[in-house]
């Protein structure tokens, strides 16, 4: 009896061991599945061989800052995206950390190049000099509901941005997370919602924390990121309550005049949004490029969007 009691032990711990060394180890590779590594190098490729592009759902939400992404959401870069989301293969977030730091350094390019930052052409990997004197990168990962990251076992998007930090300081630019946005209620599961619906679902559904508005405010360039965008309608929503926190902590500090100076450049595109017309990009202005005003410093990073995301020069 004593030996049957080992003998399960012996097993169950093997049996432990080996799961552990799936999430460490995947059996096989996370895009196609056909070897054992983390990823292929043809599925490494996919991921991250290209250069990120600017993408832009349609229609477009309102509100919605530039967001490039670092490859199409089809294939073996789907199945990398849901074995890290889904199936908790947790190797994957290095790889993908490095995809999205690629397109967080493309927003950066465009988004200091609307600037007027002569040095944009630097941004790259090991290039930290256009980071000096505007502070650090914030990465501002949009947050999964409660629920999903209790089924989950952790928060995806939060996972990837902190090792697409990593990734941007090892490579000369100043960067770190802000997880400082949360949900203020339950909200229906997005994935069987158009965009439409998407857009009215999530509607004020994000706040900052208590106290997050000032490193948001005062830190440094603001990259909302996430693993996936296909309508929008979560960056949107994301750099609306950013807007919204950082204003009222500029009305909060420096009274009803300086808000109302704020808020022209903390809502660059309000007229706009109401004639949908379509943003060219994050507008600069304040203490990084002059005016006295608190600038517009949002845009957005993915790993992937959607494939029709891809083609934004539509007429």
């Amino acid at each position: 009896m004593r030996g049957l009691r080992t003998c399960l032990t012996r097993r169950t711990w093997r049996r432990g061991w080996a799961d552990l060394t799936d999430l460490v180890l995947p059996a096989e590779c996370g895009g196609c599945g056909t070897a054992r590594a983390v990823l292929c190098p043809r599925c490494r490729t996919a991921l991250s061989g290209a250069p990120p592009r600017r993408v832009c759902p349609e229609p477009e939400p309102p509100g919605l800052p530039a967001v490039h992404a670092a490859a199409p959401y089809a294939d073996e870069v789907r199945a990398a995206l849901l074995a890290h989301k889904e199936r908790g293969v947790l190797a994957l977030t290095a790889p993908l950390g490095v995809a999205l730091a690629q397109a967080v350094r493309a927003g950066l390019r465009e988004a200091w190049t609307d600037a007027g930052d002569v040095r944009t052409g630097a941004v790259g990997a090991g290039a930290a000099g256009p980071a000096r004197g505007r502070g650090p990168v914030l990465l501002v990962p949009v947050p999964s509901a409660r629920r999903a990251v209790r089924t989950r076992g952790h928060d995806p998007a939060r996972r990837i941005a902190l090792a697409a930090a990593g990734e941007l300081r090892r490579t000369g630019t100043s960067a770190r997370v802000l997880a400082v946005l949360r949900q203020r209620y339950a909200v229906a599961d997005q994935s069987g919602l158009d965009a439409r619906r998407r857009l009215d679902n999530l509607a004020g559904a994000l706040t900052v924390v208590p106290g997050g508005a000032g490193p948001l405010r005062e830190g440094g360039t603001v990259v909302l990121v996430d693993d996936l965008m296909t309508t929008g309608a979560s960056l949107a929503e994301a750099a609306r309550a950013v807007r919204a926190a950082t204003a009222a902590a500029v009305e909060s500090r420096a009274g009803s005049a300086a808000y109302g100076t704020a808020r022209s450049a903390v809502y660059p595109a309000a007229a706009g949004e109401g004639r949908e017309e379509r943003k060219t990009g994050p507008r600069m202005a304040g203490p990084y490029g002059g005016g006295g005003v608190i600038r517009e410093a949002i845009c957005a990073a993915v790993v992937a969007a959607s494939p029709d995301s891809f083609e934004i020069n539509r007429n």
